[in-house]
């Protein structure tokens, strides 16, 4: 096993909740390949494999439902700053994809 079995980079995942949200403490959960783990809203960085496509997910919970869920397929070849944009109400969808800011 040579050490580029084992290839990573670094991406960086900015969370973005609206400034007027119809929902209030509620946090995000970063999915990666299917393990999701509690994020803050905010500027994060994660370690992901570099020469695999990786599934990246976003939701939010608030104890009765799911909702503001988004997915994207992060690509080698992608940039590696991601952003989420959490919905303003309850009951939609958000968006995930590259950071063209």
């Amino acid at each position: 096993m040579s050490s580029d079995d084992n290839a990573t980079r670094r991406i960086e995942l900015t969370l973005h909740k609206p400034w007027f949200a119809l929902y209030a403490g509620v946090r995000p959960t970063l999915v990666i390949e299917g393990r999701g783990q509690p994020v803050q809203w905010g500027l994060g960085t994660w370690q992901v494999p570099s020469d695999q496509t990786v599934k990246l997910g976003v939701f939010l919970f608030n104890r009765l439902w799911r909702f503001g869920q988004a997915e994207f397929a992060l690509e080698p070849r992608h940039a590696p700053a991601i952003k989420y944009r959490a919905p303003m109400l309850p009951f939609l969808r958000g968006r995930l994809g590259i950071d063209t800011d």
